[in-house]
């Protein structure tokens, strides 16, 4: 298939192509990339949700329930699932996709897992890609649920328009929130499983957190569900779009933010690249620096220095103005 009959398929909302281009996006073809660049005009309109928190919270439970409720009201609804990454395939295990499986009969609902691959943060390497390619192809709503690292899940925040950070009661997992930073980035918080005893202490708690924030915070909503049953999710649907009608500035912080963790992402990933091409080119420093010849810092710096960056630079000056 050649890259513009591609292209058109993608903007048609076409699944099979769709799948395809992630696929080659997840294993970071060149090619893919640039027929994202020609994908991301079209994109913008798709409202990408966040969801996140410590593992055994129930986020895929409140996503599945979330699955349902925005397909009565006639979305499409696409999913990204950060899932952990397999020891043996290097793959995603897949898990929150099976729990899903109920949905997978529905043309309106995509649901693609990704491993993590050892990026941190709780996201994949390719989430933002695949988060552009689904909102070419048409999807209302992307849900981003994170891997469920815990400490470190704070990425998610650059990448959706509203963070939905899931709790259970009993666990400790207020305390946990707010040493790990995830109780800052949350738009709208969820205390699940609130069938269970201590419901109310931790809703009481995250209250008395969000106290402690400055006074010009954006107030958050708590919500009390049981996702397993559907109770309380109808309410935070109404929560997550009060969020996002929210009224916003002409030059939205959010999408600010978002807008520099897509390039940070794409110049880290060429970097990279560039650093596995000079290891290619030079395998005798790797046995000199096993062999005690070379220590790793100044084998590090002659790397650097034999990357070639002079043409990328001549190419990306017009990118800058002059001063």
């Amino acid at each position: 298939m050649s890259p513009s009959a591609l292209v058109d398929r993608v903007l048609g909302g076409d699944v099979r192509a769709g799948a395809r281009l992630m696929r080659d996006l997840d294993d970071a073809l060149p090619e893919a990339i640039e027929i994202l660049k020609q994908l991301y005009p079209a994109t913008g309109r798709a409202f990408v949700l966040g969801i996140t928190g410590n593992p055994g919270a129930g986020k895929s439970t409140v996503v599945d329930a979330l699955i349902e409720r925005y397909r009565k009201q006639g979305k499409r609804v696409g999913v990204i699932a950060i899932d952990p990454t397999s020891p043996f395939s290097g793959g995603a295990i897949l898990g929150d996709r099976i729990r899903m499986q109920r949905h997978a009969t529905d043309d309106g609902v995509f649901i693609r897992s990704l491993a993590t691959r050892g990026h941190l943060g709780g996201l994949s390497r390719s989430t933002a890609d695949l988060v552009l390619v689904l909102d070419a192809m048409g999807y209302d709503l992307v849900i981003v649920e994170t891997v469920g690292v815990g400490q470190d899940e704070v990425e998610i925040v650059s990448q959706a328009d509203t963070t939905v950070v899931v709790t259970v009661p009993g666990l400790g997992d207020e305390i946990q929130a707010i040493k790990a930073g995830i109780l800052e980035i949350a738009d709208v918080l969820v205390v699940n499983k609130a069938d269970r005893e201590g419901a109310d202490r931790s809703v009481h708690h995250l209250l008395s957190m969000l106290e402690l924030r400055s006074h010009d915070a954006v107030p958050v909503e708590i919500i009390k569900t049981v996702a397993s049953t559907g109770q309380g999710i109808d309410d935070l649907v109404v929560a997550i779009e009060r969020h996002a009608t929210r009224p916003r500035q002409a030059n939205d912080p959010r999408r600010q933010k978002r807008a520099q963790a897509m390039i940070t992402e794409a110049l880290f990933e060429r970097l990279r690249r560039q650093v596995v091409d000079a290891f290619i080119a030079c395998p005798q420093l790797i046995a000199r620096v096993a062999a005690r010849e070379l220590d790793p810092y100044s084998a590090a710096d002659e790397l650097l220095a034999s990357l070639d960056t002079t043409s990328a630079h001549a190419e990306d000056e017009s990118l800058f103005p002059p001063r």
